[in-house]
């Protein structure tokens, strides 16, 4: 079967970023945003008993606004995503960012009422049929109410944010724009790349000279700007501590765990499991370097792919790439097969590799539609059917709870890589599994380890930087060199010293740093990855795991992500066991790396 390459935005709204349908749709969110605000100063509990139909009208109001307005986010970000010049797309953000503070204004309101609704009454509430289904999430509205501000200055906070955090970032964007490295292509012949050209040559280019030669200029072209990125870090980070400071938080890493719905003693364990279970991938690391002729691995080699005489991969058309993931989706659910037959019939997907998009890859559901929409860059690389399988399953995901309420479906970050990284081990292994020869699995396995490297070494480093920035943050303006000092001395400590060349720039040039509604964007990708092997284990060793996969899925924004566990996998999350036994799956892919590449190189045997 023949599948587009583009994707059809229609189905959300016709007529493109000046779609008239789109001004309807935020005229209309913005009129039902302050009719939804009197209603709530209006709304009293005590008149409102025993039935409380005015506040199930709100709360199915302020659903109804808030699903609007993502349906309207997916549309505007799709449209720039898919075309970065386009002019009109900006300022249309800029207005969804209005409505989104109109939004969230009446939303805060509503936590400071609830937090005014006697224990009694509202333990009332929550049995009502229609409350039900949500009452973890009112809870946890009511729990937060209890940190707010007075009203105005809530809303006073909510309005600098625009030119506060959220400023900071769309600043670090404008800066990244200006980012190039003077280089010179495969040929020598002298060429400037744009920071995303030589971030995708500095990991992923096969010649390990071109890699090692671009790393220093790769360094140079951050340093020339670092302190415009670090004072576009300092104060985002200094405006969301500031923030912390007014709502009487100390602790800046409160925030990030409750948004996952995490304890501290979970991540302290996931940390711990992954700090004394990191060897082997430094082994791993150090085999690599010796395929490619050196002693140990630089940054730029971490995530290289390996080219051996006759190891050249399968090149996918993506068509075959849509059949090889239906297809082995099918062999573990046929109701992801079946979701992901349905992306790739009804034009969800954009992958076309063309000039004028955006880098990376990602999913966002639309949620009055129950649709999803996928964007990517499609060049027939396994790796390529990986990132695709990944992003079908967070559309699995949220296809299985599009019949839940609005605010049933917000599932946090850590389990929302759960599905995505679920989908894409299920592909992975099966490409392994197809390879025709010892060079071609080589290969598949070593690009397979980029998950579990990234996790337990990379990501390790973005956190222990992060987290002593913040520290240090709270103190001072920290400077380009102390920045500078941090990420190079979390690179040794993660990497285990086992480098032979670091990228001490990155906390300028990596995204997650600087998004504005989220701080610490990288231990909910260990969780969610460690979490997925451990369903995947559970999947192969399972008869009826789909019916159990998708419970657990429509479970993920109703409790905390130990009580999801508990119920849906009988595991304590705060013990080591479960972590260990995806461990485990790692270190068998390892072994096996080990035991093909033994041949080809003068080492004792590892395995």
């Amino acid at each position: 079967m023949t599948y587009s390459l583009n994707w059809d935005l229609d189905s959300l709204f016709t007529g493109g970023i000046h779609s008239a349908q789109l001004k309807t749709k935020l005229i209309q969110i913005k009129t039902d945003t302050a009719a939804l605000g009197d209603l709530l100063d209006r709304w009293d509990v005590t008149s409102d008993a025993p039935n409380f139909q005015q506040f199930i009208k709100l709360i199915t109001q302020l659903q109804a606004v808030e699903a609007g307005l993502a349906q309207a986010n997916l549309f505007v970000s799709s449209i720039g995503s898919a075309d970065i010049a386009n002019p009109a797309v900006a300022p249309t953000e800029d207005r969804l960012r209005n409505l989104e503070t109109q939004i969230q204004t009446v939303s805060d309101k509503l936590k400071k009422v609830l937090v005014q609704v006697p224990d009694t009454q509202f333990a009332a509430m929550l049995t009502q049929p229609a409350l039900q289904p949500i009452a973890f999430n009112l809870t946890e509205m009511r729990d937060a109410g209890k940190e707010l501000l007075d009203d105005k200055t809530e809303n006073l906070i909510n309005q600098l944010n625009l030119d506060g955090k959220a400023a900071w970032s769309s600043h670090y964007d404008s800066l990244v724009a200006t980012v190039s490295v003077p280089f010179h292509d495969t040929d020598g012949k002298p060429v400037t790349l744009s920071a995303g050209q030589a971030d995708n040559n500095l990991l992923g280019n096969a010649d390990p000279q071109y890699r090692a030669d671009l790393l220093p200029a790769w360094e140079q072209a951050w340093a020339d700007k670092e302190q415009l990125f670090a004072d576009t870090l300092n104060h985002l980070a200094g405006f969301r501590l500031t923030e912390y400071q007014a709502h009487g938080v100390s602790d800046f890493l409160r925030a990030p765990l409750k948004d996952n719905r995490l304890s501290a003693a979970t991540l302290k364990t996931i940390w711990q499991v992954v700090d004394d279970n990191k060897q082997f991938l430094l082994d791993y690391l150090d085999r690599k370097a010796a395929l490619l002729g050196k002693k140990h691995a630089g940054w730029q080699d971490v995530e290289a792919p390996l080219t051996l005489p006759g190891g050249q991969l399968h090149r996918f058309t993506y068509d075959e790439a849509a059949a090889f993931i239906i297809k082995h989706y099918g062999e573990f659910s046929p109701k992801m097969a079946a979701l992901a037959q349905k992306a790739f019939e009804n034009h969800w997907i954009e992958a076309e590799d063309r000039a004028g998009k955006a880098p990376g890859g990602w999913m966002e559901s639309a949620p009055e539609t129950n649709e999803s929409r996928i964007f990517m860059t499609f060049t027939g690389s396994p790796n390529d059917v990986s990132t695709l399988a990944h992003e079908l399953g967070h559309a699995f995901h949220s296809s299985v709870m599009g019949d839940l309420p609005y605010l049933r479906q917000g599932y946090a970050m850590n389990v929302a890589e759960t599905a995505s990284t679920f989908g894409e081990l299920i592909v992975a292994d099966a490409n392994v599994k197809a390879a025709t020869s010892d060079a071609e699995k080589i290969t598949l396995l070593n690009a397979k380890m980029d998950n579990p490297v990234a996790m337990f070494l990379n990501i390790r480093a973005r956190f222990l930087f992060e987290t002593r920035f913040y520290q240090l943050r709270q103190q001072k303006l920290v400077t380009p060199a102390e920045l500078n000092e941090l990420m190079l001395n979390a690179q040794k400590e993660a990497f285990g010293h086992d480098l032979s060349t670091y990228s001490p720039h990155l906390w300028a040039s990596k995204l997650h740093f600087y998004i504005d509604d989220l701080s610490f964007y990288n231990f909910p990708y260990v969780f969610g990855y460690l979490f997925s092997l451990g369903i995947y284990a559970k999947a192969q060793q399972t008869d009826d795991f789909e019916d159990q996969y998708i419970a657990l899925l429509r479970d993920t924004a109703n409790m905390s992500s130990e009580a999801l566990a508990q119920k849906h996998l009988g595991v304590d999350l705060t013990q080591p066991d479960f972590w260990l036994a995806g461990v485990d799956l790692i270190k068998k892919d390892v072994a096996e790396f080990m035991r093909l590449t033994d041949p080809l190189v003068n080492t004792t045997p590892h395995a």
